[in-house]
């Protein structure tokens, strides 16, 4: 039972600390425009990421297409 409490504690000031860095102004936690699938998913990003920009910049130079 002390194992669950303790793990309940960590857990509960791990979201305390997320929600207090939200609430004072700070960027809220935002998952990428690739995700999990890698750079290589697709091209519908609205602003990608600067690896994406960079891997767009190789692949239009080496092969004259973006995806």
């Amino acid at each position: 039972m002390s194992t669950f409490i303790l793990s309940f504690l960590v857990v509960s000031m791990v979201f305390l600390a997320l929600a207090l860095g939200v609430i004072f102004g700070r960027k809220p936690i935002s998952g990428s425009c690739g995700g999990s699938k890698g750079l290589n998913s697709d091209c519908s990003c609205k602003e990608p990421c600067t690896k994406r920009v960079e891997l767009m910049k190789i692949q239009e130079n080496s092969t004259g297409e973006l995806c």
